[in-house]
């Protein structure tokens, strides 16, 4: 039987609050024996405040080897897969320091107790180090519980969406409606959805409509008027009025799905710079047990009296200061919290290879159509020659536009329009309808392949299209062609319009650009980023497009399995290249760029071929994606940084460096005090992230 999607992320969730529970379970219970058996290696604490017997009772060497036994070997268990590392495959991580060190401490600690004449027959008097040894293991888990509260806290999106998705859907089956769970919806249900409620699963509107909030997916805050024939996302919520829609996509198909399903393949992969520190990491145990070995040979034979103890406890304070922690969170937690802050933009990061070359991108190539434009034509200019006809001199078409009053001849090419579906008839049909113009019944309408559309309205003729359909009509159309020439120019396509055997004026479609689509180039083009477009489109128009968003450079008249090749020349001259695109032709360049960024608008295709999905239409989340991508590698920067400085300074301390000028040695139990800090620090370095301004 399969688990229901909602009850398998429900049960991920529920294992991931069992471990931390467990870790704090362990915290708290390793906090309590550490002081304790604090107490009791400081017994002139207790004295000093009148509790002289049990201070005598807690300072028993037995009953501090008892305390610390689960400490070291419950509390402490996790780290010891670094040491069956070690032993098994001759390998090391960081865990191997946590066991080896803390080891040393408690075992020497326990031959002290057990059998204290060992060191006594050298005239030595042994010391307890139970409390290093618990103490260190508490507080390497304290750092160990912080991180993972963080990572808890970076998968907030993802919670926060998943709780998003509707529990139940009112299915219609055989005419009778009935509420379902939302698990047992099937692709081709018909689902009614109200005012108010979520939509369950993804699909098409069949019938009614609604006001659609979908800042979901999208991040945008209005929401959206759907109609018949519009699709509509899964766990996105009708604000307003009633429809029916049809069901498209269902369980791990759905667009909410997806977007889990991107940012937890993220948060669970590493980065070029990741995989970087742990070679480094690699290198540096061994490194660190050659200077834990030089150290105790140097101290035991040269060292002061007892030398033995001196040997020991500078050894352990060089096992324990060196412990790689930091460097091992430095970069997860700064890529968590990065691919989380994404995911609260609705920028989706499907790896953290693509979240870092971002940062690194020299130049950007925006693909035109439905990425920089909206991808569908609509009607810009309407241009209506004077009943006389006669000819004017040149002018601008904005001088020859007509403002909200509709030209006469607008509901006859109405009437042709709505009976074609062909984009631009469509998008002369909906401007028709924009204007409330009543649209009269065409008869004898004719699609010529290639120039336009011919038909009668009221027993006149009526044409709409290219020259080519006026030449053959025998139409003149010179007084238009002025005009006709300056729309071309500026990346419009004109229609002209004939009635009657009469060039009556021009009607000019294009793929509008999207609103925000000059602002991002712009921002783009300050962050110091090579802007450039690439369409299938003329070289006149496409350079009409540029010009207006001041893009750097044009790649006009580029077929679609170009577009991949574009890429790689680009790349070839030395350069990061990142990709912008939202369709299937778009999928080989998105996927050859160095980072390819997919807009949620888009195929499904697009999408799985990109590193970066943004699921806001907006542009300015390409600025905000780039923005994040450089915060995160600052942090991760610092925290490598920090890490590294860290050991480099502290490990000839506690290999005793300063002994000989000052006397000065690092207490096992302080060093396990300040890489505990250095790792928290680390982990609270990532999480300034939350707070990094990006948009």
């Amino acid at each position: 039987m399969t688990t229901p999607p909602h009850d398998h992320a429900a049960m991920l969730r529920e294992r991931k609050a069992a471990e931390l529970r467990a870790l704090w379970r362990k915290l708290v219970v390793g906090a309590v024996l550490s002081a304790i058996i604090m107490l009791g290696a400081f017994p002139q604490l207790l004295r000093a405040v009148g509790l002289g017997a049990v201070a005598d009772v807690l300072a028993q060497p037995i009953l501090l080897f008892l305390l610390t036994l689960p400490v070291q070997f419950w509390v402490g268990a996790q780290f010891y897969q670094g040491l069956w590392l070690l032993v098994r495959y001759r390998s090391a991580d960081m865990n191997t320091l946590i066991a080896v060190g803390t080891l040393a401490a408690f075992s020497y600690s326990a031959v002290a107790t057990f059998a204290p004449q060992i060191f006594t027959r050298g005239g030595l008097t042994p010391d307890l180090y139970y409390d290093t040894a618990a103490v260190i293991i508490t507080l390497i888990l304290l750092g160990r519980y912080l991180e993972a509260r963080a990572k808890a806290g970076t998968g907030e999106a993802i919670r926060k969406l998943m709780g998003l998705q509707a529990r139940t859907a009112r299915v219609r089956r055989d005419g009778v409606e009935q509420d379902v769970p939302v698990e047992s919806v099937i692709i081709g249900d018909e689902i009614i959805v109200r005012a108010g409620e979520k939509i369950p699963v993804d699909g098409a509107i069949i019938a009614g409509a609604g006001s659609v909030d979908e800042s979901m997916v999208t991040g945008e805050s209005m929401p959206v008027e759907k109609g018949a024939g519009a699709t509509v996302v899964g766990a996105t919520v009708n604000r307003a009025g009633n429809f029916t829609m049809r069901a498209m996509k269902i369980g791990k198909d759905t667009m909410l799905q997806q977007i889990i399903r991107l940012v937890q393949n993220a948060q669970g992969s590493k980065a070029p710079i990741q995989r970087l520190a742990d070679r480094v990491s690699g290198v540096f145990v061994p490194i660190v047990f050659g200077i834990a070995a030089v150290t105790f040979m140097v101290w035991f034979v040269w060292g002061p009296a007892p030398a033995l103890t001196f040997a020991l406890l500078n050894t352990v304070g060089v096992l324990i200061i060196a412990c790689p922690c930091a460097l091992g969170l430095a970069t997860p937690t700064a890529v968590m919290v990065g691919v989380g802050r994404g995911a609260e933009r609705g920028i989706l990061i499907k790896d953290a290879e693509a979240l870092e070359l971002l940062q690194k991108v020299q130049t950007i190539v925006l693909d035109k159509t439905g990425t920089l434009t909206q991808g569908t034509p609509a009607v810009t200019d309407v241009i209506a020659l004077p009943p006389t006809h006669t000819p004017t001199p040149p002018r601008p078409p904005s001088q020859r536009e007509v403002g909200n009053q509709a030209p006469e001849w607008l509901p006859a090419i109405a009437a042709l329009a709505a009976r074609s579906t062909h984009p631009l008839s469509q998008a002369v049909a909906a401007h028709a309808v924009a204007k409330r113009v009543t649209v009269p019944e065409a008869s004898d309408v004719t699609e010529v392949a290639g120039q336009g559309l011919m038909g009668r309205v009221d027993g006149a003729q009526v044409l709409l299209g290219n020259a080519a359909l006026f030449a053959n009509a025998h139409v003149d159309i010179a007084p238009l062609q002025t005009d006709a020439y300056a729309l071309a120019e500026h990346g419009k396509t004109p229609l002209y319009v004939g009635v009657g055997g009469t060039a009556v004026g021009i009607i000019a479609v294009a793929d509008t650009l999207k609103p925000t689509s000059k602002d991002a180039v712009a921002a783009l083009r300050a962050l110091g980023i090579e802007v450039i477009m690439v369409t299938g489109d003329h070289a006149v128009t496409a350079q009409a497009i540029a010009r207006e968003l001041g893009m750097d450079r044009v790649l006009a008249e580029v077929k679609p399995e170009e577009k991949a090749e574009k890429i790689a020349e680009l790349k070839a001259g030395g350069k990061r290249v990142a990709m912008v695109g939202d369709g299937i032709n778009d999928a080989p360049a998105l996927a050859a760029a160095d980072v390819g960024i997919a807009m949620g608008t888009g195929t499904d295709v697009a999408m799985e071929s990109a590193g970066i999905t943004l699921m806001r239409g907006d542009l300015m989340a390409i600025v905000e994606a780039i923005r994040l991508s450089r915060a995160t590698m600052r942090h991760i920067v610092q925290n490598l940084f920090w890490a590294f400085g860290y050991n480099v300074v502290l490990i000839p301390v506690a290999a005793g460096i300063l002994y000989p000028l000052t006397g000065t040695l690092l207490n096992p139990m302080l060093a396990a005090g300040a890489m505990a800090f250095s790792s928290v620090s680390v982990v609270l370095n990532s999480l300034r992230l939350k707070r990094a301004r990006i948009a």
